[in-house]
Formats: structure tokens, sequence, C-alpha cells
């Protein structure tokens, strides 16, 4: 088989791709995420937490084909990276699987039955189906750029040797927060855009604004952090960009804000950080100056600045080892064989413009404001 791109080249693409998929999952389960966290708070009656609910029932099943796809991408593109951190975060990761089993129970057994506190214990039930992978993929996250827990044997088989409360170091729970905060302003932008004038968007909004205000602050202490703080690794010699994907034949060494060196090197990346800050800003505004579709692009805008970022500062690596300098895994050294990805290449071009328009025809069709009196009269909602 003739491969019009080289093997450096391929491993770019998908490095670029996997980004694009867990963008993708931020920006639409993402706010899924964000309003169901917001579901306790923002609606105090049971009509208020069903227009919450039928906010986002129309389309939640939808979004979480991204987070599949993401899932699927990392085992066949990176299943060195797959191998090591479905392994290493087994526990982590049962957590979120079992928050998600929540949501599809939540919503549909939550108003099978008129009791009151039935309903309260299904709506916390999707609160914490909400607020539990937004924090577990941000300390995820904050792990990865201090630097995992494992190694490589001389047969590349991968031992991991922390434990679940090890994940939840200072740096970790900030970029925990990060994303809770992230993604709360995500949620309320779209309660923003399909709420009716009400009580409850008027809820939603002031929280977004608090939600804007703390992923700002929490964002900029974060780079300040990995500016001064003792977190970064580099390359020790040189990586074959189209070499075996054996990471034992790569040496990285601990370096103390080399994060941010990429930024030095490539300024042109400098515009992910200044989304990641720009964004809660550009929400904040569109709040205070009740311009919706303002609200929902700055929340975007964060998303998309801030995940951009992390992969960018931390370019080649993906998956950095903290207690061996010959198992972290790079865009140079863990990725499937030259041929495989272009086969999935290929298989991606051609669905993937499927799933983007079968998505945008979904959200057309669905699109409009939640009312009160439609959430009373429609027995086909939530």
């Amino acid at each position: 088989m003739t491969i019009p791109f080289d093997y450096e080249t391929m491993r770019l693409i998908w490095w670029a791709l996997m980004g694009v998929l867990l963008i993708g999952f931020a920006l639409t389960d993402g706010f899924d995420l964000g309003s169901a966290s917001l579901l306790p708070f923002v609606g105090r009656t049971d009509a208020e937490r069903r227009m919450v609910i039928n906010a986002i029932g129309p389309t939640w099943e939808g979004n979480q084909v991204w987070f599949i796809l993401g899932g699927g991408a990392i085992f066949a593109a990176w299943p060195f990276v797959y191998a090591v951190s479905f392994s290493g975060f087994y526990l982590a990761m049962f957590l979120v699987l079992a928050a998600f089993i929540l949501r599809p129970v939540g919503f549909k057994y939550r108003s099978k039955k008129p009791d009151p506190a039935w309903r309260s214990r299904w709506d916390w039930a999707l609160f914490v189906g909400g607020f539990v992978p937004a924090l577990v993929f941000g300390v995820a996250v904050g792990n990865v750029l201090q630097g995992v827990p494992f190694r490589l044997d001389s047969d590349l088989r991968s031992f991991y040797e922390g434990s679940l409360l090890g994940l939840f170091s200072p740096f970790a729970l900030l970029a925990g927060l990060v994303s809770v905060a992230m993604l709360v302003l995500h949620g309320a932008g779209w309660l923003t855009l399909k709420l009716e004038d009400g009580p409850v968007r008027d809820r939603a909004q002031r929280f977004g604004q608090i939600a804007a205000l703390t992923a700002f602050a929490l964002y900029a202490l974060g780079g300040v952090w990995l500016a001064m703080g003792d977190i970064g690794y580099r390359i020790a010699g040189v990586a074959e960009a189209a070499g075996p994907s054996n990471p034992r034949m790569t040496e990285t060494v601990h370096a103390a804000g080399a994060w941010l060196a990429n930024y030095g090197a490539h300024p042109w990346m400098v515009l992910a950080p200044l989304l990641g800050l720009a964004g809660p800003l550009v929400a904040f505004m569109g709040i205070r100056g009740r311009k919706d579709v303002l609200v929902f692009a700055g929340s975007s805008m964060a998303n998309l600045g801030i995940i951009a970022s992390v992969g960018l500062s931390m370019f080649p690596f993906i998956l950095p080892s903290s207690i061996d300098a010959r198992s972290s895994l790079l865009v140079w050294n863990a990725s499937s064989s030259h041929t495989t990805l272009f086969i999935m290449l290929l298989v991606t071009v051609l669905l993937l413009p499927i799933v983007l328009a079968y998505t945008a025809w979904a959200y057309k069709v669905m699109f409009g404001r939640v009312t009160m009196r439609e959430v009373n009269l429609n027995p086909d909602f939530y």
C-alpha cells in the first residue's frame, strides 16, 4: 500500500485529531455535564428542574458519541496511551463510568413517579452524573501534566505504582476545579440559549457569572503554577519523529517550567491560552449585556482554549512518566503502525463528516427554547 503521508506526518495528524475529539466532547457533552451540575441550584420547583432537564434531554445521548469516539481513537491510534491510562486510572475511570450510568437512569426514571422525594433523589443523582465526571476529567489532566507514576519493563508491559487518593494532589485538584468551572460556565451558556426568560434562566446566568470569574482566576493560577512550580518534562537527547513505537528508546527528564517552552519556540501557540483566558471574560460580558449567543460563544472559547493549551504545552509528550525516564509516552514513540494510522485516517475522513452532518441536523431540528407551558402540557417531556 502506497501511503501519501510519511510516518511523522501521520502521527501529527492523529495527535491533532485526538485533540479535536476531546474538544468536541467538551463542547457538546460538556454543557450537559455543566447543566446537570447546576440542576439542583437553578431549579427550585419540580417544573423548573424539568425545564433544565428538557434543555439537554433531546441531545445528551448523541453528545456522548464524542466520548466513545475519543476512547476508540486512543485505543486504535495510541495503544500504549490506552493501556497505561485505562489501567493506571482504573478506579478513577470507574467513578466516571458509575456517574455516567446515573445519567440515563436519572433521565428515564425521574418523572415516573409524582413523589417529590423520589424526584429529588434522581435530581441529585443527575447532579452527581454531571459534577463527578467534570471533576475527575480535570484531575486526570492535572496528573498528566505532573507526570504519572508508571513504568514499562523490557517487554513493554506497563506497571502503575500510584493510588486513587494519590491522584488528588493540590495541583490536580486545581485542574479539576478549572474543569468544573469551565463546564458549569458552558452549561450556564447552554441554559441561557435554551430556556425562556424567567427565574431559572436568571439563576443560571448568576451562576454563570461566578463560574466565568472562577474559571478565569483558576486557569490563570494554573498557568502561574506551571511557570513557577516544579512541573514539566523534556526530552533528553533526540527523539526520532519517524522512529519505531518503542518508548524505551527515548529518555526524558524532569524539568521545572518545561511545559512553557513551546510558547517561546512557537509563538503562535500562545493563541490557545489567550482563548482560555478571554473565553470566560467574553461569557461574563455576554451575561452582563444580555447577549445570549455571546455567552455560549465565550464558554465555547474557554473550552477550546483551555484544552488546546494543555496539548500544545505538552507536545510532543502525551503521558510522561514521573518514575522512569525511559517510559514516557510521546507522539513519536507511542502510536500504532504507519499503515494502521493511514487506514484509520481514511475511515475518519469518510465517517466524521457524516457524524458532524447528523449532529448539526439534530441540533437544528431540536433547537428552540424550553418553556414552562411546554413542560406542563407536553407528555413527551421528561
